[in-house]
C-alpha cells in the first residue's frame, strides 16, 4: 500500500474510474434537481397549504440546516464503511422525501418532509469526493470535480425551465413524485453497476481493518481546516442568493425592465405565441434566473482545465490554487455588487452570471484541497467544510430578507453585504496551504511532483 491517499484499486481500475465519474456527474445532477424543483413550486405549495411566508421561508430553512448538521456525520460514515455503501442509503432517502414533499399536508409535515431531504443529501458530496480519493489517481481528481461541479450547475440552471414545463401536465404534488424517480433510478443501476466482487473486496481493502478514529483534535487545531471553513462559508453565503432570492429580485427589480432590452422582447413575443401572458413572464424569469448557475457551471470547468496547465508553469499546486481562489473570489466580489448598478435587465443577469462564474472557479480547488489535506479522513475533512456551507445557506436567505424588511427593500445593501463576504473568502487563501495533509509536513507535501498532486 501506497502512501496515504495513493490507493489504487487492484483490478483493472481503468474500468471502474469512467463508471465512478459518470455515477458521481449523474448524482450531482439529480440532487440539484430535487433541491431546486422546490423554488418554483413554492407558490402552489403556499397556496394550496395555506402558508405564510414565514411558515414557506422555514421550510426553505429546514432542508438547509439539516444538511449542515449531518454533512460530517455522512462523511465520517463514508470514512468509515466506503462511499458505496453510504450512497444507496441516503439517495434512497432523499428519493423518498423529495416524494414526501409532494404529499405533504401542512406546514409541520413539509418541514419534516424537507428536513429529512436534506438530511439525505447532506452524505452525498462528502461521500463522492472519497470516492474520487479512492478509485481516482491525483492527477484526475480536479478535473473530474471540475465536471461534477459544471453537471450540478447546469443542471440547477434548467429546473425551473423542466418544473414549468412539468407542471403544464402534472400537478405541483406529483412533480415531487416524478423527480424523486430520478434517485431511485439511478440507486438501481448504481447497485448493479458496483456490486461485482472487485470493486466491493477493492473498496474494503482500502478501508479496513484501519477505519481508523477520526483526529478531532488534529483536525479543530489546524488552521488550514478553519481556513477551509471560513472560505467555504464565504464562497456559499454569496452563491445561495442564486437558488433563493434571485427569482424575487428579478420580478421586483427586473421584471418590469424586460421590455428595455431588444433580445427579451424578441423572445417574450415568440413565446406568447405558445404560452399565456402569466406563463411567457414565468418562463422569462426562469431564463434569467438560470444565467448565473448556467455560467457557473463554466467556472468549474475552466478551473479543471487551468488548474495543470498552471500548476506545470509554477511547479506550485499551493502557488495555483491560491491565485485561482483569490482570482475567484474578487471577481464575484466585484460583478455582483456591480450587477446591482446595470440598468439593462440581461446585462445585469449576465454580470451576476460572470461573480458566478467567478464564484465556481474557486470550487474544484476547494474539494480537491480536502482530499489532499483529508487523506484517509477525505469524507470527514469534505463533510465539515461543506456543512460550513450549509451554515452559511441557512443564514444568507434570514439576513437577506431581514436587511430587505430594514431598509425598505433596497437590494443594492444586500449585494454589498455578499460582496464583502467574497472579500474576506478570498483573503482566508493567503493564509491557506492545500497541500499538506493533518498531521503531516509541507516538506512532504511540496516534495511531491506536481504531475502527482491533486491538482
Amino acid at each position: 500500500m501506497d502512501r496515504a491517499g495513493e490507493h489504487l484499486p487492484p483490478r483493472n481500475p481503468s474500468s471502474v474510474r469512467p463508471a465512478v465519474l459518470t455515477f458521481a456527474v449523474t448524482l450531482a445532477m439529480i440532487t440539484y434537481v430535487d433541491r431546486v424543483c422546490i423554488s418554483q413550486t413554492a407558490p402552489f405549495i403556499q397556496k394550496d397549504l395555506g402558508l405564510s411566508a414565514a411558515q414557506m421561508g422555514l421550510a426553505f430553512s429546514a432542508f438547509a440546516w439539516a444538511y449542515a448538521i449531518f454533512e460530517i456525520p455522512g462523511g465520517w460514515l463514508g470514512d468509515w464503511i466506503g462511499p458505496r455503501k453510504v450512497l444507496m442509503r441516503v439517495v434512497i432517502m432523499w428519493s423518498v422525501f423529495t416524494a414526501a414533499t409532494g404529499y405533504a399536508w401542512n406546514a409541520a409535515s413539509l418541514v419534516a418532509a424537507r428536513f429529512l431531504f436534506g438530511m439525505g443529501e447532506a452524505g452525498c458530496f462528502p461521500n463522492l469526493t472519497k470516492a474520487f480519493m479512492i478509485w481516482l489517481p491525483r492527477e484526475e481528481r480536479t478535473r473530474a470535480q471540475s465536471i461534477m461541479w459544471l453537471s450540478a450547475r447546469w443542471a440547477g440552471a434548467f429546473t425551473p425551465l423542466a418544473v414549468i414545463w412539468v407542471m403544464s401536465w402534472l400537478s405541483w404534488r406529483n412533480t415531487f413524485v416524478l423527480f424523486a424517480s430520478l434517485g431511485i433510478i439511478w440507486a438501481f443501476f448504481f447497485h448493479g453497476a458496483f456490486r461485482h466482487a472487485g470493486v466491493r473486496s477493492a473498496e474494503t481493502g482500502l478501508l479496513t481493518p484501519s477505519r481508523p478514529a477520526i483526529p478531532w483534535r488534529t483536525l479543530l487545531s489546524s488552521r488550514t481546516v478553519w481556513l477551509l471553513w471560513l472560505q467555504y462559508f464565504c464562497l456559499t453565503y454569496g452563491w445561495f442568493f442564486y437558488v433563493t432570492w434571485l427569482p424575487t429580485y428579478i420580478k421586483e427589480t427586473r421584471g418590469l425592465e424586460l421590455d428595455q432590452n431588444a433580445l427579451m422582447v424578441w423572445l417574450g413575443d415568440l413565446l406568447r405565441q405558445l404560452f399565456r401572458a402569466e406563463t411567457t413572464q414565468r418562463v422569462l424569469v426562469a431564463a434569467l434566473a438560470a444565467i448565473p448557475l448556467f455560467l457557473g457551471g463554466f467556472g468549474a470547468i475552466a478551473s479543471g482545465v487551468l488548474t495543470p496547465r498552471l500548476v506545470r508553469k509554477t511547479g506550485s499546486v499551493t502557488r495555483t490554487r491560491r491565485a485561482l481562489a483569490i482570482t475567484g473570489f474578487t471577481g464575484a466580489s466585484v460583478l455582483l455588487v456591480s450587477a446591482c448598478y446595470i440598468k439593462d435587465p440581461l446585462l445585469a443577469m449576465c454580470a451576476m452570471g460572470l461573480a458566478s462564474f467567478c464564484n465556481d472557479i474557486t470550487m474544484p480547488g476547494s474539494w480537491s484541497t480536502c482530499m489532499d489535506v483529508g487523506e484517509k479522513y477525505a469524507g470527514t475533512v469534505s463533510g465539515s467544510m461543506n456543512m460550513m456551507g450549509s451554515v452559511a445557506a441557512g443564514l444568507a436567505p434570514l439576513v437577506t430578507g431581514l436587511l430587505l424588511d430594514y431598509t425598505g427593500r433596497n437590494w443594492s445593501v444586500t449585494f454589498w453585504i455578499s460582496g464583502i463576504i467574497y472579500f474576506i473568502g478570498g483573503l482566508c487563501w493567503l493564509w491557506l496551504d492545500p497541500v499538506t495533509p493533518i498531521g503531516g509536513t509541507r516538506q512532504a507535501a511540496e516534495g511531491i511532483s506536481p504531475h502527482l498532486q491533486s491538482v
